[in-house]
């Protein structure tokens, strides 16, 4: 769709930041060590979608993004001036989707654009 529509693809993952976690006895350093780990992992993942979008003729660039996912998301849509969410989903049902909720959910009904979702296989 990008690529037909001369679109740039945004490429994002939210992650939680290791700050959720009750870290009061950690050193800052330790903080600070598993932030960069967490980050370079996320980073590691999304370079080669990158790589193949950009080989495929779309302009793509990854987007990093840190909190509950739903939030960021909405957020970097807001910031980016984003036309389309593309996002999947996990297809969870029952309890599962009950107790956790669902990100695609809440992405569609506080996004300031169209969301499409795409299920997973």
């Amino acid at each position: 769709m990008a690529k037909q529509d001369g679109a740039v693809l945004l490429i994002a993952h939210a992650y939680q930041e290791p700050a959720l976690v009750d870290l009061s006895n950690a050193p800052a350093k330790v903080y600070k060590e598993w932030d960069r780990e967490l980050r370079d992992r996320v980073e590691s993942q999304l370079r080669p979608l990158v790589e193949y979008a950009n080989e495929k003729g779309v302009e793509a660039r990854a987007l990093l993004l840190t909190g509950f996912a739903d939030e960021a998301i909405v957020e970097a849509a807001r910031q980016q001036d984003v036309d389309l969410i593309v996002m999947g989903t996990h297809g969870r049902i029952g309890a599962a989707r009950l107790f956790l909720g669902s990100v695609a959910s809440r992405v569609i009904s506080t996004a300031p654009c169209p969301v499409m979702t795409v299920r997973g296989a």
